[in-house]
C-alpha cells in the first residue's frame, strides 16, 4: 500500500489571548492547516503541480515552509549556523522544483522537524529581542507575524492545488 499524508487534527484557533500566545496559537493553526490540506494523499498526488504552468504542489509547499521555518527561526532568529534545505544554492526553487514522491515521507518528517525546532529556538526570547537582517533591525515578533502571513498566502494556493486534485475543499 502506498504511504499517503498522514490523518491532521487541527488546533483550534484563540479568540482571546495574551500576544505571545495569539501569535503561537495562530501560527500552529496555519501550520496544522497546511499538512491538513495534504492529509490522505498519495506521494504523487502530493507532487500533482496542478496549476500548470505553475511549479506549485502541495509537497512543494511543504518543502518550502521547512526551508522558511529553517530560515527564520533557526538562522536569522537565532544565529545558528545551518545551511538552508534543499540545495537552494543551487537551485533557487529546488524546494519546489526538486520534489520526488518517494520523498515525500521524509519531507514531512523535515518539516515537522523544522516547526519543532522553530518553536524551540523561539522560546524563551522576548517578542521584542532583535536581530539584524540586510540592514534592517526585525524583532521576534516580526518573525511571527511574517510566517502567518506566508502560511496564509500558501494555505489559500494549498486549497486550490487540494481542490484539483481530488475536489475536496473545506477550512
Amino acid at each position: 500500500m502506498a504511504w499517503r499524508a498522514p490523518e491532521i487534527t487541527r488546533i483550534d484557533d484563540l479568540t482571546s489571548a495574551p500576544e505571545r500566545k495569539a501569535l503561537e496559537s495562530w501560527l500552529a493553526w496555519h501550520r496544522s492547516t497546511l499538512l491538513l490540506k495534504c492529509q490522505g494523499l498519495t506521494g504523487e498526488q502530493l507532487c500533482e503541480r496542478s496549476v500548470p504552468p505553475s511549479a506549485l504542489s502541495l509537497l512543494g509547499l511543504v518543502r518550502h515552509m521547512a526551508h522558511v521555518e529553517r530560515a527564520w527561526f533557526r538562522i536569522r532568529f537565532g544565529g545558528q549556523d545551518l545551511e538552508l534545505l534543499f540545495d537552494k544554492k543551487q537551485n533557487q526553487d529546488a524546494d519546489f522544483d526538486d520534489t520526488d514522491p518517494d520523498q515525500a515521507p521524509a519531507d514531512f518528517d523535515t518539516y515537522r522537524a523544522e516547526c519543532d525546532l522553530a518553536d524551540e529556538a523561539a522560546r524563551g526570547h522576548s517578542l521584542d529581542e532583535t536581530f539584524e537582517l540586510r540592514g534592517e533591525t526585525l524583532d521576534l515578533r516580526w518573525i511571527y507575524l511574517h510566517m502567518i502571513e506566508e502560511y496564509a498566502r500558501h494555505n489559500g494556493h494549498a486549497d486550490l492545488l487540494r481542490e484539483r486534485i481530488d475536489g475536496v475543499t473545506g477550512d
